[in-house]
């Protein structure tokens, strides 16, 4: 089986291509499945998260790009571009991957955000489409969108590194 382990530049020509949910493009170790319908592997540096558009080689030379998977999401309007900058503050405030649109936001399913929404006067329509969230405020972010013990949505955290101490 083939290895990806490293990013090329988004100008070279690719010649494979393999769909990966969010989910799968914030894992840095995974076996997935070519558009060709080869199985390979991905070996990227630890806290690596693949975007729409990315390239990656292969160990035998091929290029591939990462298309973001449809999967479902939640679509966030609202009547106005105050009310859903509004909506987006408190939802921003869980630390959950959102992808900001002109006049909307996606993120993924989640009961206890779409209720939060619902009561700020927000419309939730369920869609299924490629997922982008933003990189978060430091650069590329890592994201933990699992649910807690008490039903609340996910933590997001930049990708530094922790520090260590000098001895």
């Amino acid at each position: 089986m083939h290895t990806a382990t490293h990013l090329v530049p988004k100008d070279i020509q690719a010649t494979e291509s393999v769909e990966l949910t969010f989910d799968q493009r914030e894992k840095s170790r995974l076996r997935a499945v070519l558009a060709s319908g080869e199985s390979f592997g991905i070996q990227l540096r630890s806290g690596t998260i693949l975007a729409h558009g990315d390239k990656i080689a292969l160990d035998d030379g091929r290029i591939v790009e990462v298309i973001a998977a449809d999967e479902a999401l939640a679509e966030v309007r609202a009547t106005s571009a105050t009310q859903l900058a509004r909506i987006a503050y408190h939802v921003g405030n869980r630390h959950v991957p959102l992808q900001v649109e002109a006049d909307y936001f996606l993120m993924l399913p989640d009961h206890v955000l779409k209720a939060m929404v619902e009561g700020l006067g927000g419309v939730v329509t369920e869609v299924k489409r490629g997922f982008q969230p933003e990189g978060g405020a430091y650069g590329h972010s890592h994201v933990h969108h699992s649910h807690d013990d008490e039903g609340h949505g996910g933590r997001i955290h930049d990708g530094l590194q922790p520090r260590t101490q000098d001895r």
